[in-house]
């Protein structure tokens, strides 16, 4: 599996803001916009009954994206993937959030991240690792840790002795991590998603379909919740980052800035990439509209 980093463009900080199509109806208000010329004749009754349809979007999607935050585990709901036991790995995993971080699970977390990553980050990276350590520790931040099975513990043993007991010292709470995943619920274009901020492995887990495994488990827990898409974005000095979610069918969305405006993408270090689960989420975010 290639290590990947998947961080969402930050709108507000200004580091990786994401260019602005043309001003315009979206796609689905124009098709709400026609379906109610034809039933009615007044433009202001339309455009009340447009407002009304759009507000109402809106509260659904948000409905959507509180229930699947309230969720205390998503993993539990999927027991065929709370073990991974194939090519020489024997690996459980638990969930976490990231407001519940033990101290030595954050610096395990900033440890495998600059590992990783400082590399395709190049001189870009000290600013970066100040981004990710604020964002590693946000509330909305959910969590999946890829735990080995060592000494004979099984996954409800060591969970118990964690719980019991904060770690005092950072080997004994990270020794036997090989990972994580961490990931939101956000709203991308009108459509609420699953956007993967970062899927880290260390360097002996890769190459053995843990990775896959881990992202099949993700695409679940967008389906299970309703979520139109899986969102990430990729370093594009992190080939084989891009080969891997490449074979895993993701696609290049319409949101990035290479395909929102060429000249800005070439300048641009990263690309967002996606896999819709919907007709709808796939007009938004995969397919290139001409907004002129």
């Amino acid at each position: 599996m290639a290590t990947a980093e998947n961080k969402r463009p930050r709108i507000s900080s200004g580091v990786e803001k994401r260019p602005s199509r043309k001003e315009g109806l979206l796609p689905s208000c124009k098709i709400i916009f026609g379906q109610l010329l034809e039933s009615t004749s007044s433009v202001s009754e339309v455009l009340r009954k447009l407002e009304f349809a759009i507000l109402e979007r809106k509260k659904a999607i948000e409905e959507l994206i509180r229930k699947a935050v309230a969720v205390k585990d998503h993993l539990a709901q999927f027991p065929a993937f709370h073990k991974y036991q194939r090519n020489g790995l024997s690996v459980y995993l638990e969930s976490g959030r990231g407001d519940q971080l033990t101290l030595p699970m954050r610096k395990y977390i900033q440890n495998l991240l600059k590992v990783n990553m400082e590399e395709p980050y190049g001189p870009e990276w000290p600013s970066e690792e100040k981004v990710k350590r604020r964002e590693m520790v946000a509330p909305e931040a959910r969590y999946i840790f890829l735990r080995q099975h060592s000494n004979g513990f099984m996954a409800e043993d060591l969970t118990k002795q964690v719980a019991e007991v904060e770690p005092v010292d950072a080997a004994n709470d990270e020794g036997c991590l090989l990972g994580f995943v961490h990931y939101r619920f956000v709203v991308e274009e009108d459509v609420p998603v699953v956007y993967v901020y970062e899927l880290q492995m260390e360097p002996s887990a890769q190459g053995k379909g843990l990775g896959k495994f881990i992202m099949q488990l993700v695409e679940h827990i967008a389906c299970k919740n309703k979520m139109g898409a899986v969102m990430l974005t990729v370093q594009k000095a992190n080939t084989l980052a891009m080969a891997f979610y490449t074979k895993l069918r993701y696609v290049i969305s319409s949101t990035s800035p290479s395909r929102v405006d060429p000249q800005i993408g070439r300048e641009k270090s990263y690309e967002i990439l996606c896999k819709t689960f919907d007709s709808e989420a796939k007009s938004k975010l995969e397919v290139v509209k001409n907004w002129e």
